[in-house]
């Protein structure tokens, strides 16, 4: 049984931007195909391809931070493959709803019985805790796997096989702990992201959770650095790391 103990978050798709012809903007300095868009967007509401103030990309985009004009972000959208998260914080992660898409792993069809299982940050680092908790989830697993081998021999009448073991599994997971791991796609575009990064790096949050907004953020600065340049992390009181989003910087 694998136990995990942080999040994977590998980027799968990006914007691509198509300038069109007849409304070239003045590019000034580097940028990705995410903040041009965003640029191009802003500049169109107010026909200002020709760049008047001679900015950059990176400084237009942080003038459009200060100013709150979040609409612009709205047209670059990323995608992520998020794993090693429990179906407790996919729960959570779901509720974000505006400008999101999600297609997460089946517990109906995909058979759990060598689940990994995503171990709480404040388990961490406790040896009395982490090997009772393994403990815990090693005969929840159990449970299933003989759950799942009985419901088989119940439904052996039903001459579909793959329906036969769907059947079993949907019954079998409820004895499933919610730390059980899940893989799932999430697609949002900037404002949504930083909508959900502003709710989730706080010290308030979730700290399962908040490991996984920190992730991500790492893979959207990487990505449009411009875009995510006002959201900084920080060690909370506990020692763990924590997050604010707005315009800081000078």
């Amino acid at each position: 049984m694998d136990i995990i103990r942080e999040p994977r978050v590998t980027l799968i798709a990006r914007p691509q931007f198509l300038e069109p012809s007849h409304l070239p903007v003045q590019w000034k300095g580097e940028a990705s195909d995410g903040e041009r868009i965003a640029e191009f967007a802003g500049r169109l509401c107010y026909m200002s391809q020709h760049n008047p103030a001679g900015r950059t990309t990176g400084e237009y985009l942080r003038n459009i931070l200060k100013q709150g004009h979040g609409s612009v972000f709205e047209h670059a959208t990323y995608v992520m493959l998020i794993e090693g998260i429990s179906r407790s914080c996919s729960h959570e992660l779901v509720r974000h709803r505006a400008g999101w898409g999600f297609s997460q792993l089946s517990q109906r069809y995909v058979d759990e019985s060598h689940a990994a299982f995503v171990m709480p940050p404040a388990i961490l680092g406790d040896a009395e805790l982490e090997a009772e908790w393994t403990r815990q989830v090693q005969a929840a697993q159990a449970a299933y796997v003989a759950a799942v081998e009985h419901l088989m021999t119940r439904y052996e009448w039903v001459e579909h096989t793959v329906h036969r073991r769907k059947m079993a599994r949907e019954a079998a997971r409820s004895v499933l702990p919610n730390a059980t791991e899940v893989k799932i796609v999430a697609s949002a575009n900037v404002r949504a992201w930083r909508t959900m990064l502003e709710l989730r790096l706080g010290e308030g949050a979730e700290l399962e959770i908040r490991r996984m907004a920190i992730a991500c953020l790492r893979v959207l600065q990487r990505e449009a650095p411009s875009l995510f340049d006002d959201v900084e992390l920080f060690r909370s009181t506990d020692g763990s790391e924590a997050g604010r989003v707005g315009y800081h910087k000078v």
